[in-house]
């Protein structure tokens, strides 16, 4: 007898383990406050991103936040303060972490992760704003059935492609292959991808897109071309403080177009 992934999902049933559950005792064993994070998180799968903040004193910890596996610092953006996670890599971290994150007072998530090109690099292009990403991982399928796409919310789509292509030209519009196997994207399977129109791999966007939509949530998903998956000598270069100048003014940007949809603190 074979258990396949796609089998006893439902779809419409609430979870028995809930992460506000889980949060309420992981509070109660490490003495924490009950407060929340700030209502505009990021996901730093490189942790490249906290690393520069850490190293310019621009972060501080987080005493809210009552994860057991990761930490999340607070920095300052025109006196708003931004929540940030690193390290959270691959669909089910990223979700776990998102899952988590919301319930502790976040209303939106932004994840900005490394990739490698898959189609035909366009000068000067260095980001993606990912609109759709191809379900090559398991984490999606607990969330939405295997005939949905994931994909960005349209409304958050076109307010972000209002604000931020004119003043940004190194960002383009487009669509991501998400895997959980880095180690075996096959020549096949990449020129596959490329067939489908896919812009770059990575490994997180398609379940927290999968996540957004099942539980209404506001994620975010970009992606920072850095490689060719070690095929063309010279490669994961990502530029001043390894790409964390250039990331952060992308976030900057995405924050001052998506702050007026933060929920107002009771």
């Amino acid at each position: 007898f074979v258990m396949y992934i796609l089998n006893n999902k439902f779809y419409n049933e609430e979870s028995a383990f809930k992460p506000e559950n889980l949060l309420r005792e992981a509070k109660r064993q490490k003495g924490l406050p009950n407060c929340e994070v700030p209502s505009i998180c990021i996901l730093d799968p490189d942790g490249d991103i906290l690393a520069y903040l850490l190293r310019s004193n621009k972060a501080k910890l987080n005493t809210c936040w009552a994860c057991y596996h990761t930490k999340l610092y607070n920095f300052d953006f025109n006196g708003m303060e931004i929540g940030i996670v690193a390290c959270a890599v691959g669909a089910s971290f990223a979700v776990l972490i998102a899952e988590q994150i919301f319930v502790s007072g976040c209303d939106i998530l932004i994840s900005i992760t490394s990739s490698g090109i898959i189609s035909e690099a366009q000068q000067g292009i260095e980001y993606i704003l990912i609109e759709e990403a191809i379900r090559d991982e398991g984490t999606s399928y607990h969330y939405l059935p295997p005939e949905k796409v994931t994909s960005i919310s349209s409304p958050i789509l076109a307010q972000l492609k209002a604000d931020l292509l004119p003043y940004n030209s190194a960002l383009k519009v487009g669509k991501s292959w998400t895997t959980d196997a880095p180690y075996r994207e096959t020549y096949s399977a990449i020129q596959n991808m490329r067939e489908k129109g896919v812009d770059v791999v990575e490994m997180e966007a398609a379940a927290l897109y999968a996540f957004a939509e099942a539980k209404d949530k506001k994620v975010i998903c970009f992606a920072h071309i850095t490689n060719s998956m070690a095929q063309a000598g010279v490669d994961f270069e990502k530029g001043l403080e390894n790409g964390s100048i250039a990331s952060l003014s992308l976030i900057y940007l995405s924050v001052s177009s998506l702050v007026h949809l933060i929920e107002p603190k009771l």
